[in-house]
This record gives C-alpha cells, structure tokens and sequence, in this order.
C-alpha cells in the first residue's frame, strides 16, 4: 500500500536574517527613514518575505539593496502592503536586481572627513581610493563646504555646483586650505560611470526615499566626476592596487583613503587590506564605522547616530561622525 500522506516543506531557519532587517530598522533606519524603519519591521515579521530573502548571498541580503531594488521595480516606499505585494509577485525580476545590483553610492559628503584627514598630510597628494564606485569620494577639494560656524571654504575656482553642509563639533576646526591634488585615481570591482543614464538612475535609488538633499548633492556629484573624467580602474586589492599607485608621481605623497568599503570584507580581508597599503608606503585616511578598521582602537564612546563612524590617519583618529560625514567631532 502506497503511503500519500504529504510531508510538510521544509523551511530554512530565518532567524538570523529577521534580526537583521529587525537591527536595520532599529539602528539605521529609526529616526532617519520612517519609511524603510516599516519596510525592515514588515520583513522581520513576514516568513514568507523571508523565505525568499533567505536563499540569497549574505551580501545579497542586505536591508539597503533588496529595498532599492524593490523601489527600482515600483514599490511605494513606506507601504507595506505594496512591497510585499510586488516581491511576491514579481520576485524573479527584483531578485535579478538584487543579485545584479550593488550599493555603491558612496556619499560624497563624507569628503568632509577625508578633507579634515588630509590636511594633516603635507601636499601635494596623489589621492587613491577604493572602493570608489563612480568616484564621488576623489574630489574633496573640488566641493564647497559651509560649516556650522559660518566659515565656507571653496575651490580655487570658486563656489562649486555641490556644496557639503558640515557641523563641526568638540573643538574641530574647519581647514584653511584646499588640498593640492595634481593626481587623482580609484580603484573598484565595479567601477560606475556617472554619465550613464541608467547607473546615475540606481544610485539615486539607493538614497532613502526621505533624502532629498542627498539625493541633489549625488545627482550634481555625479555631473562633477563626469567633468574631471574621474579615474576609476576595474579591480580589487590583490590586482589592482599596487600597479594602479605605480602611476602615481613619485613628487606627490600617496595617500590612499576608502569610507565605508572593508565593511564588505571579512576580518582577514580587512587586515590584507591594510598591510596592501602600507606596503605601498603610502598614507591611509579611513572613514569606516566604528569597530571596522582593525588598526583603530576601540573608543570609549556612547555609540549614537552621530559618533557610528571614525575617520583616521594611519589608524589614528581625529574625528568621529555619523555616516555620511555631515557631523564630525573631536575623538
């Protein structure tokens, strides 16, 4: 006699990944993005939504790049019933997305930190980055910026299209100087082109639904990388980098910076990733959140939004802000 009885599916064990979306909700997004604060919380609770996240890469998991895809496909941020509708439904393209997408905006206002870091650097700098994405970061003295006492600091050439908005706090001062950069160049396994229609149209997708004004300063950034014909190689750490800073002019001290990049590593990349740099002899600014970069010691700092990341010379810190480098303060 044949046994029909059906057996019930088994379930991958989702827990992990519920407390992801639940620490996004709580730790990023609360207080800064109402709309993805519900998103994250809908997700956390939903097995089913969860079960289609769950067979997913761990990167591929991320909160910001499976919501940026689901915007990118028409979910109306904020509501929840839309984007479970649209993954349910349509999870063959948003997935292709997910897994073809990545989340490279690197926020050009975190040039506010790199700008703070390189003044403690004697000039004229040959500026490396990886990490750069569409090469946003590589052009601190090519921003204006107005800091919270008043102060602007501009290009050579004057008030330039993107100005950066910066509250320095605990005894920062506001540098005097641009920067003399000659040589400029990036590094990344994905370099974006910032004149491409479709990139400058993910990138603005990445920024959270309620960040208009980031979203304007991406959109001129982007317009002012596409100008300087910024230099972005195709490439990681074990291929690129040693011959990419080759070309830098040997008059010029190498500094090379990356602002939330090693986060995609694991704690041994992270480790290689430095010693690669230091074996350039080059100098290193870092702008990574805080407990990342394991050259910088632990700070005995409440952590808030405001203290999340630390930006460092060498390992050494010299302030501490939030992630998008809009507040900085004295470590």
């Amino acid at each position: 006699m044949n046994d029909n009885t059906s057996r019930p599916v088994s379930r991958p064990d989702t827990r992990a990944l519920a407390a992801r979306y639940r620490a996004f909700a709580a730790d990023q997004a609360a207080g800064s993005s109402p709309s993805l604060e519900r998103w994250a919380e809908a997700v956390a609770e939903d097995s089913g939504l969860l079960a289609l996240l769950a067979p997913l890469p761990y990167d591929k998991q991320q909160p910001n790049l499976v919501f940026a895809s689901a915007r990118w496909h028409g979910a109306r941020p904020g509501d929840t019933d839309s984007l479970r509708a649209l993954l349910t439904r349509r999870w063959t393209a948003v997935e292709a997305t997910v897994r073809a997408r990545a989340t490279q905006t690197n926020e050009a206002a975190r040039c506010a930190a790199i700008l703070l870091g390189l003044r403690l650097v004697p000039g004229p700098v040959a500026l490396l980055e990886i990490g750069a994405a569409a090469g946003l970061c590589l052009l601190p003295d090519q921003y204006s910026y107005a800091f919270g006492d008043g102060t602007r600091l501009d290009p050579a050439s004057g008030a330039a299209a993107v100005s950066i908005d910066v509250r320095l706090e605990g005894g920062l001062t506001p540098p005097e100087l641009m920067p003399d950069i000659p040589w400029r160049a990036g590094l990344d396994l994905n370099p974006l082109d910032p004149s491409d229609p479709d990139t400058l149209a993910w990138l603005q997708t990445l920024v959270w639904p309620e960040h208009e004004a980031r979203r304007t300063r991406l959109t001129a950034a982007a317009a002012l990388a596409a100008e300087h014909r910024v230099q972005v190689s195709a490439g990681d750490l074990r291929t690129g980098l040693e011959a990419l800073a080759a070309t830098a002019p040997s008059d010029a001290t190498l500094v090379v910076t990356h602002s939330a990049t090693l986060a995609y590593l694991d704690e041994p990349g992270r480790r290689e990733a430095v010693e690669r740099i230091a074996n350039l002899g080059a100098r290193r600014i870092s702008f990574e959140a805080r407990g990342v970069d394991p050259t910088v010691p632990p700070l005995a700092l409440p952590l808030t939004p405001d203290t999340l990341f630390v930006a460092a010379l060498d390992g050494t810190p010299y302030a501490i802000g939030d992630g998008h480098g809009t507040v900085l303060t004295h470590p």
